[in-house]
């Protein structure tokens, strides 16, 4: 039996999918949602003025947006009357969702996947192989 699912959402279509799957098919499991804010993309990002990053603000601006996001994640599954907590940690995404399923005694991953191929899969990296590869507990990828 799970009795707590890890999700990984971010703002794509198949992060919404991957809760909206977690919340049907693990309705009596205790379901976590959980957005990864990765430092490596701060450019551009809020706080780059001058060549000089105020990672403070960059940071603080991306927590403001990861709440945004978790709260319409939230929303998007509100229907289903499951209760649903949610996070954010700073990070590689990968290593992030491995670290936060093992430090809070998840049992279970479900994440979604844009389902590329190919030389795409290739030169983008798959956060979702990733976490598959490297995982202790089972993973779901959904598309």
């Amino acid at each position: 039996m799970v009795n707590h699912v890890l999700v990984a959402v971010d703002d794509s279509d198949p992060a919404a999918h991957a809760l909206e799957f977690a919340v049907t098919e693990h309705a009596d499991a205790k379901i976590t949602a959980l957005h990864v804010i990765d430092p490596r993309s701060v450019y551009g990002a809020v706080g780059f003025e001058d060549g000089v990053i105020d990672y403070g603000a960059v940071i603080e601006a991306q927590q403001a947006r990861a709440e945004r996001l978790l709260d319409e994640m939230c929303e998007h599954v509100d229907d289903h009357g499951v209760d649903i907590e949610t996070d954010h940690v700073v990070g590689q995404v990968s290593r992030s969702v491995l670290s936060y399923a093992d430090e809070h005694d998840v049992d279970h991953i479900v994440v979604g996947s844009h389902g590329r191929k190919g030389a795409t899969r290739v030169l983008l990296g798959s956060v979702a192989e990733r976490i598959t590869r490297r995982s202790p507990v089972p993973v779901t990828v959904v598309r």
